[in-house]
């Protein structure tokens, strides 16, 4: 396939990616399969290692997204012990921590949490694992013999999945909270103990008029992410 392009797709893509943002707020009505599918085709094109494609899907709504809800909420609201497939960020330093706290002060601001409010913060926590009220959550998980490739290449997809989303109308937010408990992830869906979990997306229409999802968090310029050799 010969690769074409324009400044048309230029500036569609770059439109796509400036419009994704992380939802959390969600209308209940459930996205028609079509749309699904036409998303998942899409993000199926992503690129991995040696074409591995190492991703597989659990796709949940109706029932089956309300019963995986009431899971993760059982289990976030009593506190059970983290069983995550990959280690979590060890610490955040310098810019790293600076952007990470300026995207939670502003999420906290947009819901009316004081700053120090730990129990408002706690409430807030529980959201993600309430899926924002999503009608559907994606559960992606990589095979465990690939290491942090297979993870990679998950990563990717993600990413993908979310911006196909975007052109279809579809708001989305990926979700490593899920993950901290992909044992119990595991044995609901009744994966394979080969399966490692990487992340859930959750999604549907947003909630536009909700404050939540009134934000956008800014990124850095390319003076401080990269460094040119000629």
């Amino acid at each position: 396939m010969t690769l074409t392009a324009s400044p048309a797709d230029a500036a569609a893509f770059d439109r796509l990616m400036t419009a994704r943002h992380s939802c959390r707020a969600f209308h209940p009505e459930p996205i028609p399969r079509a749309t699904i599918e036409a998303i998942l085709t899409t993000a199926q094109k992503t690129a991995s290692w040696n074409n591995t494609q190492p991703w597989q899907v659990v796709i949940a709504g109706g029932a089956a997204a309300g019963r995986f809800r009431a899971l993760m909420l059982d289990l976030a609201s009593r506190g059970a012990e983290p069983t995550p497939d990959f280690a979590f960020p060890r610490e955040y330093r310098g810019a790293l921590l600076d952007r990470r706290r300026a995207c939670g002060f502003q999420l906290y601001d947009a819901v009316g949490v004081a700053r120090g409010d730990k129990a408002a913060y706690a409430r807030q926590s529980l959201r993600n694992f309430a899926l924002f009220d999503a009608p559907h959550v994606a559960i992606i998980t990589t095979d465990e013999a690939l290491g942090a490739y297979g993870a990679l290449d998950c990563g990717a997809y993600v990413s993908n999945f979310m911006t196909a989303a975007t052109a279809h109308g579809v708001a989305t937010i990926a979700q490593a909270a899920l993950a901290v408990h992909s044992g119990a992830i595991r044995a609901h869906f009744g994966m394979g103990e080969e399966r490692r979990v990487v992340c859930g997306i959750s999604f549907g229409r947003p909630d536009e008029s909700h404050p939540v999802n009134g934000y956008r968090t800014p990124r850095a310029g390319l003076d401080e992410v990269v460094r040119w050799e000629e």
